[in-house]
């Protein structure tokens, strides 16, 4: 059974009639056909000849037999307990064009129903069939759709009263409605939207309704028309519910516009807002802070990224805490934050408000069991009153967060114009530095390894020299960091295995048992292509398995051991020696370096510089590297005193200026050629 209203239902008053013995012989005897419905139990109660013509039924007990749920659609059944409903709340009758489906074909009648309750109490309807509809297919199809579809469909007198509500908007809005004001969340919506309908006649938009699950967000489109039955002015409202969707496309925004570790706004939402503040020419005077911490990346290796994330929630939560809510406070990627204050400010309060938050950060943060401690280095830069583009002041403040890690961090610097040529001379190193790859322009120089007992060079560290085109040969620190910055570490690291690599065959097929050590950086061991590049240089022809040393930092072993040991494992079984570089300065314990296969033990030169204060240190380092069977070498080796006590104290290999500085490859094979270890001065009595 369907039910099919038209557009305005009749509504008038009328009594609820106790069904009472005979009240029902005289319906036996009307032509107009007559049913009771019980609306809980879905069958017909009643029902004269004519009701059971209709129905295709040859007796009045036949068609009570029926269990009309079985062809009710559950839109017809929302729509009959809202009758119900109706009917408990008010004497009313309705006319509406039902469509009948007896025995499957079907049957469109006019139906006054109304309330009738049954004998037990419950709330049925008496229906009256007024007349068979001689509407056309398409109406009745229009008027079908009208009650199964989700679309709200509501009618309402300009002066607010509601005309007309289908079978979804009654079944989704709260009751009771006398207008749009009782369903519009937002006054301001409504009114919005009843004053673009008096200027163009309709109005579309996104807003919040009152219904029966709650607030819930619909499309709705209103348009202005006239009454069909008074013929005055209405207003037609179409209203989907779009909730769900706008709900996901909110998560979407969410997650397009957030940092998911600190919640923070991130680097697109940041550039976005800086465009926009362009665009509204609302830039001028505004003042962007960059931010980010300090050793983080040492965080990171010695405590695990779990340590980490923990540093970066909390302290994108405490300098949210401080900075003014106006403030835009994003991540703008890795451990670096921006905060671009939102209103001219004078210099002393923008250095309260930096102060306050550097404060704030720099409270010790527990991690598990580890207290650590964090600081911030900070770059300042104006959008300026000529409107400076906010690329521009984003690259200033960066330089000047950039002077700040160069004059020892933990410091704010503001930006000025001395610092752009520091920058531009910064650039020009950036694009050599590509460049020298490219050309071929690194090389190793050699410093070499002295085993104390035969006093022979033994083997050699390669260090990485730059032959700069003009200003010569420079050290590591003239562009290591610029390479650490730009990412040109990846291919300096390679190419310093290749080159060691290559040394190696060269030397061995010559006969000299020299053994090369190379530098092997925390972010190059984990690289995933790490392992493949080692194994592709242990194949070349020559290689000699046992004589190729990789010194990695206590840093490395950080982290998942088994894993680590693993890959440690993987490397030497293609020939390589492991080797721990500084070692002493970080990550020195027993139960966990007798894990991993190493070959040798490098005792950080800050040791040897204070010997013989540093003596027990240096004798634990000497007497657990006996314990796992690895060589110790003494680093940074540059007074006769200090290889007189390495010496006595039984340490097998020494390196440092006392022998030589590191020598690039030719004068490095000569000096080992007449090379004799000075002896120890006899001692007078």
């Amino acid at each position: 059974m369907n039910i099919s209203p038209i557009p305005e239902p009749e509504k008038r008053s009328a009594s609820k009639i106790p069904m009472v013995g005979a009240s029902f012989d005289i319906l036996y005897r009307m032509d107009v056909a007559v049913w009771v419905y019980d609306i809980d139990n879905a069958q017909i109660v009643h029902a004269n000849p004519a009701a059971c013509k209709i129905w295709g039924a040859e007796v009045e007990s036949e068609l009570q037999s029926r269990d009309l749920r079985e062809d009710m659609s559950s839109t017809v059944g929302k729509r009959l307990r809202q009758y119900q409903s109706d009917f408990l709340a008010s004497d009313s009758t309705f006319t509406e064009l039902w469509t009948l489906y007896p025995n499957g074909s079907p049957t469109s009648v006019m139906v006054i129903y109304r309330g009738y309750e049954l004998l037990d109490g419950r709330m049925g309807m008496i229906c009256e069939v007024v007349g068979e509809s001689e509407d056309t297919p398409e109406n009745l199809r229009s008027a079908e759709a009208l009650l199964h579809t989700d679309v709200m469909i509501m009618l309402f007198g300009v002066s607010g009263p509601a005309l007309y509500l289908n079978p979804a908007a009654r079944n989704s809005l709260r009751a009771p409605i006398s207008g749009l004001d009782d369903i519009f969340v937002d006054p301001q919506d409504l009114s919005r939207g009843l004053g673009e309908i008096e200027r163009v006649g309709e109005h579309r938009t996104v807003t919040k309704f009152h219904t029966v699950n709650g607030v819930r967000w619909f499309d709705v489109s209103i348009k202005s028309c006239s009454d069909a039955v008074t013929g005055q002015p209405a207003l037609l409202l179409t209203s989907i519910d779009v909730s769900d969707l706008k709900e996901a496309r909110d998560t979407a925004r969410h997650l397009a516009d957030r940092d998911q570790l600190t919640n923070l706004h991130n680097r697109s939402y940041l550039q976005n807002h800086l465009a926009w503040l362009e665009d509204c020419g609302t830039a001028a005077g505004l003042t962007l802070i960059i931010f980010d911490i300090d050793k983080f990346k040492t965080i990171n290796d010695r405590h695990g990224h779990d340590a980490g994330d923990t540093v970066l929630r909390q302290i994108a939560t405490r300098a949210r805490a401080v900075l003014p809510p106006q403030n835009l406070l994003a991540r703008f990627g890795g451990d670096e934050f921006v905060v671009v204050v939102s209103e001219r400010i004078g210099e002393a309060e923008l250095a309260n408000q930096i102060e306050k938050m550097r404060t704030a950060i720099a409270k010790p943060i527990q991690h598990e069991q580890t207290r650590l401690n964090v600081s911030v280095s900070i770059g300042v830069s104006q959008f300026n009153d000529d409107y400076s583009r906010a690329a521009q002041v984003m690259r200033e403040a960066d330089i000047a967060l950039y002077a700040s890690k160069q004059a020892g961090r933990d410091r704010v610097t503001y930006f000025n114009a001395e610092m752009g040529d520091a920058v531009a001379a910064r650039d020009l190193l950036e694009v050599e530095l590509n460049s020298a790859v490219e050309r071929e322009e690194f090389v190793l120089h050699y410093q070499p390894r002295l085993d104390v007992t035969s006093g022979k060079i033994v083997g050699a560290e390669g260090l990485v020299r730059w032959n700069h085109p003009r200003d010569g040969v420079l050290l590591p620190g003239a562009f290591i960091s610029v390479c650490e910055e730009t990412g040109l570490i990846d291919d300096l690291g390679r190419l310093v295995l290749e080159l060691g690599v290559t040394q190696a065959i060269k030397w061995n097929k010559e006969g000299r048992g020299l053994n090369i050590s190379l530098n092997v950086s925390p972010r190059q061991f984990s690289d995933p292509t790490f392992l493949s590049t080692l194994s592709e240089l242990a194949k070349r022809a020559g290689f000699p398995k046992g004589r190729v040393e990789l010194e990695i930092t206590e840093s490395v072993l950080i982290g998942d051991h088994q894993l680590i040991a693993d890959k440690l494992r993987a490397i030497t079984a293609m020939g390589y020696q492991i080797a721990i570089d500084d070692f002493g300065t970080g990550y020195s314990n027993l139960s966990y370096i007798s894990r991993f296969p190493l070959t040798c033990l490098k005792i950080d030169r800050s040791f040897i510089d204070q010997l013989p204060e540093a003596g027990p240190i240096v004798q634990l380092i000497l007497t657990l590297g006996k314990q796992i069977g690895a060589t110790v070498v003494s680093e940074g080796v540059e007074t006769q005193d200090q290889l007189d006590w390495l010496t006595d104290h039984a340490c097998e290999e020494v390196q440092g200026f006392l022998i030589t500085k590191a020598l690039p490859t030719d004068k490095f094979e000569a000096f080992i050629g007449g090379f004799s270890l000075p002896k120890k001065p006899a001692v007078s009595c």
